[in-house]
């Protein structure tokens, strides 16, 4: 008979769950209480906790319950709380999970590994480094270093909140490491642009007895790319043909090769890769919108703008949805080849045809795209009524700058007047809108004005930074 009542009150539960009816939450656990039901299931008490949480407003007093919650569970075992902190990081409940792991702890319930690795990656999630120290500290005092899945856990956490020297230090001191561990801290030099360390590590490899996946080889290439090293790419290449037998099936990989031979200016291996020419085929090949975009944008960046619209119109024709960056990539290139009207056409299409949002860059390449073929008057109208009235913050300054730049090649005074107004109502203290204003005057001796720009920058306290490139030197 109780397992029939705990059953009927795990389904009341989750049907309120669903409508978030609290009054009939609260009928239904003050019946559990009266009667002694909610104490003989740990099963039906999580339920609740969780039905709560999700109906309850988050503040001070959901803590507050909480917390009697917790009390009235009246147990030790680690277990019990792991279902309720998995429960909240499931739902997006993770100041609710932290808040859980903290009466674990401030109770003397054993913390185990499932919930230092769970608690862990929801600061990961929240950003909470503070949090997350006094969890490190907790591992090295207790000798949880010597769990492999915990150390993984740090060195993705701090990799995950940019603090990959720390993420370097625990891979250096955790006794045993696994593929996971070096994976994550490969993430971690990667989100930070550290390449050298990021090959580094993949040459240390095998020192390390760890043999190359795919993550590893993605990791490598992607180094390569940002460092344009196009020798060792093709090294990391030959290898992954020799050692990887489903290339052909992996999406990242093959993106990660188009990437780094188009950053090296190497368009037609990039191609070839898109193909798969010269390969031995042995699975289904998997090509979605992630390589078409990755070929797309090899293309444009490489001034292949022919063949920019040529590849997306063959990309509709095989059925793939264009994205955002897509779209981005074709309207750039119409840009660049003076197609004004296409143009605007496929920036109509994301909207009508795709159901897509045009975000800020968007808008920048229709900018520019105007811009270039002179059509100033028309640009404003888009920045100033479709843009600027939007208010998408100071992602529209380096539009009003493009917009200034053509009124200065086109002598055009007053709308480079009103497009440098309306940058610097945004940021005051931009002093290459200044400096380019000050162009425009100059181009028609107005040098009253240039003489107070001159003061007001003087005044501000401002100066242009200084350009720098650097490129790869080889023996």
């Amino acid at each position: 008979m109780s397992n029939v009542i705990v059953d009927s009150a795990i389904q009341i539960l989750q049907q309120s769950h669903i409508t978030k009816n609290v009054s009939a939450i609260k009928k239904l656990h003050g019946y559990l209480l009266t009667t002694g039901t909610l104490f003989t299931s740990h099963h039906l008490h999580t339920n609740l906790i969780a039905t709560y949480a999700t109906c309850l407003p988050h503040n001070n007093n959901i803590i507050h319950t909480l917390h009697n919650f917790f009390k009235c569970m009246n147990s030790t075992d680690p277990l019990h709380f792991n279902v309720i902190i998995s429960d909240f990081c499931h739902k997006g409940f993770n100041f609710l999970a932290l808040t859980t792991f903290s009466f674990m702890h401030s109770n003397a319930i054993p913390l185990d590994s499932y919930a230092l690795c769970s608690t862990l990656n929801t600061c990961s999630k929240l950003k909470d480094l503070h949090f997350a120290k006094q969890i490190h500290a907790h591992v090295a005092k207790s000798g949880w270093y010597y769990s492999v899945f915990i150390g993984s856990a740090l060195i993705d956490l701090y990799s995950k909140v940019s603090n990959v020297k720390d993420a370097a230090i625990v891979f250096d001191e955790i006794p045993e490491k696994n593929i996971v561990c070096v994976n994550a801290l490969l993430s971690g030099y990667g989100e930070a642009g550290l390449w050298v360390q990021e090959l580094e590590l993949v040459r240390k490899m095998p020192l390390l007895n760890f043999k190359y996946d795919h993550f590893t080889l993605s990791a490598a290439l992607r180094a390569c790319t940002g460092l344009s090293a196009v020798e060792l790419g093709k090294q990391v290449h030959s290898y992954l043909l020799r050692t990887i037998f489903d290339v052909e099936s992996d999406v990242f990989l093959q993106s990660a090769l188009i990437e780094m031979y188009g950053k090296c200016g190497l368009v037609n291996k990039a191609w070839q890769v898109f193909k798969l020419e010269g390969m031995e085929i042995r699975k289904e090949r998997s090509r979605d919108i992630v390589l078409w975009t990755s070929m797309l944008g090899v293309y444009g960046r490489n001034g292949h703008y022919k063949e920019v619209i040529d590849l997306y119109n063959e990309m509709l024709r095989e059925g793939i949805r264009p994205d955002g960056i897509a779209f981005l990539t074709v309207i750039s290139a119409c840009g660049r080849t003076g197609q004004v009207q296409d143009g605007v056409k496929y920036f109509e299409s994301m909207a009508n045809d795709f159901k897509l949002e045009p975000n800020p860059e968007h808008y920048s390449c229709l900018v520019d795209l105007l811009c270039r073929a002179g059509e100033l008057e028309r640009a404003w109208e888009v920045l100033n009524e479709r843009v600027y009235e939007k208010g998408m913050g100071n992602g529209i300054i380096s539009m009003w700058g493009a917009l200034l730049s053509a009124c200065v090649d086109a002598g055009n005074v007053e709308l480079g007047k009103l497009a440098a107004q309306r940058a610097l109502e945004l940021d005051p203290q931009n002093v290459g809108i200044l400096v380019l204003l000050s162009n425009l005057y100059a181009r028609f001796g107005m040098w009253d004005e240039i003489g107070q720009l001159r003061v007001l920058i003087k005044t501000k306290g401002l100066r242009k930074d200084v350009g720098c490139s650097w490129v790869q030197v080889t023996s």
